[in-house]
């Protein structure tokens, strides 16, 4: 049996505690222990104790020595767009001119643009690309992400997409949770309604007979899905056993966030939009709801979810990157940390459990990842600074050691 010891570490986030997502004051109990360390077993965390405890059972083990340093569950990142092609260096400059979101995608560039380039690709095109992303997500200590697909918007090329997860599952330490969109955005050369009908009736059954996704998604945004179309694909996906995820009230309050309670989803994400009776519905329905601040910056807006209102309604909220080419290219987890404390007034102990263990809940999770407790997985970063605050205060560069998953070092140390 190979047994690694992780010692002395200056504060050992675990964010242990109840076996749920957490809500109110609970985003705030980190679970620290000072001067801690972990004994892992055959990948799995055994015991979290002091240090001096962990010493006393480490015979035989490997030691890491994390003096001066924190150690954290690996990020969960709980809404990305992580396969397509290319970038949208052109949509970039455009916005940086003035442009809007909305003029943008008039013009060809927007999601369009994406799927041109993402349906040219060749699978192993992508899967190589995505490799490269994979690598950068666990540079910044995240462990895991969902992912979405939605470049394709043709039952072939979603289809790829999601087959290049799969392998990107197999072929990286980073672990993928796919997630179907196939309703982003309404293909050239057709209406909403014969779409909508073409993801029902064809790609839903497809993805899930072939086991490609656990999840679905809907785009329900002016100009993109309607509430009616969006209930429609969501229904739909929920009788053939997929669990519900919804873009909601991201650019108009188009009552999205309404819908997803309505259809008992588990997150609706963005909500920049949403207003209290969409927070009062979010939590009559139970759903998490997934912030998405590097979107707000890098669209140059400066209309933020109302995460403190989340918060004091009792939501169990998530951060996440959104990484994607067009809105939100950062993979990174810490800058989300430091948007959410500058930008959304979140404090630096709910950002980390927004994004660790509130969003391995969302993926249904939780009972292995997002947070270092006997049993889970031992997915784990190490970062050089001594207080978890330093994450969100020290913004811009790279503080990780080192990253391990399940026990074995995959990046740094």
């Amino acid at each position: 049996m190979s047994s690694l010891a992780v010692l002395h570490a200056s504060q050992l986030v675990t964010l242990a505690g109840p076996k749920r997502p957490r809500m109110g004051g609970e985003l705030s109990e980190l679970g620290i222990i000072h001067d801690g360390g972990m004994l892992i077993r055959d990948g799995k965390i055994d015991i979290v104790a002091s240090s001096t405890d962990i010493e006393k059972k480490a015979d035989g083990a490997e030691i890491i020595d994390a003096d001066g340093k924190i150690v954290l569950p690996g990020f969960v990142d709980a809404h990305t767009h992580l396969i397509f092609a290319g970038n949208r260096l052109d949509d970039f400059e455009r916005r940086a001119r003035g442009d809007t979101y909305e003029q943008i995608a008039k013009a060809g560039g927007g999601i369009w643009s994406t799927v041109e380039k993402t349906r040219a690709a060749s699978e192993a095109d992508l899967l190589l690309e995505a490799k490269n992303h994979a690598d950068w997500f666990l540079r910044c200590g995240t462990t895991t992400v969902e992912s979405k697909s939605g470049y394709g918007l043709t039952v072939e090329d979603e289809l790829k997409i999601l087959r290049v997860m799969r392998r990107l599952n197999q072929e990286t330490p980073l672990e993928i949770v796919p997630t179907f969109l196939g309703a982003h955005a309404v293909p050239r050369k057709m209406n909403a309604d014969e779409y909508v009908d073409l993801v029902i009736n064809e790609m839903l059954s497809r993805v899930t007979s072939e086991n490609l996704a656990g999840f679905c998604d809907v785009f329900c945004e002016r100009g993109y899905f309607d509430i009616e179309q969006s209930r429609r694909i969501l229904s739909a996906a929920k009788k053939l056993g997929l669990k519900l995820r919804v873009h909601a009230d991201q650019l108009s309050n188009s009552g999205a966030a309404k819908l997803a309670a309505e259809l008992k989803a588990a997150t609706a994400d963005h909500l920049e939009k949403t207003t209290e009776q969409g927070i009062a519905a979010l939590k009559s329905g139970g759903v998490q709801p997934v912030l998405l601040p590097s979107s707000v910056y890098a669209l140059g807006s400066t209309c933020y979810p109302r995460a403190r209102e989340m918060i004091e309604a009792g939501l169990a909220v998530i951060i996440a990157t959104d990484f994607n080419p067009g809105s939100s290219p950062t993979l990174s987890m810490p800058m989300i940390l430091s948007l959410a404390c500058t930008q959304m007034k979140m404090s630096p102990t709910e950002v980390i459990s927004a994004s660790t263990i509130n969003a391995a809940y969302s993926l249904n999770r939780g009972d292995r990842i997002g947070s270092l407790e006997r049993g889970k997985l031992a997915n784990f970063a190490i970062f050089d600074c001594e207080d978890y605050r330093e994450l969100a205060y020290w913004f811009g560069f790279p503080q990780t050691h080192a990253v391990y998953v399940k026990g074995k070092c995959v990046i740094g140390a």
